[in-house]
């Protein structure tokens, strides 16, 4: 249930009753933590359960999440918790993946379709993959005023619901990546930004509206061989950050 809406992403406290138990993982019929995938790092927070809060260390899984809360928990089957996120942590992943893809589409269209072939989200700093690209400095910096003019539009990032067959008839494969999503994947969660200045099938988490990431920073490139390059960014103060949903789900 971690991502039914892009609002979730700003709730930071849910209850739920577990179901199952494997050693030190707890799997619960249903989470706001968001497991390891799509080059994002998983969520921690706790679990405060019959007896008090367990440190939730790890996330990993997608059809059954596992939460790492480490040996000795005490948790049975059927025993009802509250989940609660580290809410420092998940909204500065929130706003690296939004800077990710808005990257990566700003990248497409200046560089001759270079394409994003990996990336790695994390709270401080992100990175990700190019190719075919040689980055020089005149181009970083085109790249750096590019993004950050889009920051400064304060455009909206929305979320839907599409079908496979509708996202290919509007952007091209290879920008969004189509072929690296098992075949038998037809409806797909699509996040736009703006009037598609990035758009793109993604389950990971992000923020509503581009004002919220502060400016883009490059911090560094790397070769990895055959044509890719791998690019460090980090993000500045955010001009407009929002508040985190406390209520329970």
């Amino acid at each position: 249930m971690y991502l039914n809406r892009l609002e979730d992403g700003y709730r930071t406290a849910f209850s739920a009753t577990v179901s199952a138990i494997d050693d030190t993982r707890v799997v619960l019929d249903r989470s706001l933590f968001y497991p390891l995938g799509g080059g994002q790092h998983w969520d921690t927070g706790t679990l405060q359960g019959p007896n008090g809060a367990l440190d939730v260390t790890e996330v990993r899984g997608r059809n059954e999440v596992h939460h790492t809360v480490g040996s000795g928990h005490q948790l049975e089957v059927g025993d009802e918790v509250i989940g609660r996120l580290n809410w420092e942590q998940r909204y500065a992943h929130m706003r690296m993946h939004t800077a990710q893809h808005l990257i990566s589409g700003t990248v497409y269209e200046l560089f001759g379709g270079a394409r994003t072939v990996g990336n790695q989200i994390h709270a401080d700093r992100s990175r990700i993959d190019f190719n075919p690209i040689a980055f020089d400095d005149a181009m970083l910096k085109t790249l750096t005023d590019a993004v950050n003019q889009k920051i400064d539009e304060r455009l909206p990032v929305t979320d839907s619901t599409m079908t496979r067959d509708a996202m290919n008839a509007i952007m091209p494969a290879d920008r969004t990546n189509m072929d690296l999503l098992p075949a038998h994947v037809q409806e797909l969660r699509v996040v736009q930004i703006g009037d598609r200045v990035d758009m793109c099938p993604c389950a990971g988490t992000h923020v509503m509206n581009l004002e919220e990431l502060g400016h883009m920073s490059v911090l560094g490139k790397k070769s990895k061989g055959k044509g890719t390059q791998r690019l460090s960014y980090t993000l500045g103060e955010a001009m407009a950050p929002r508040a985190p949903v406390h209520d329970l789900m």
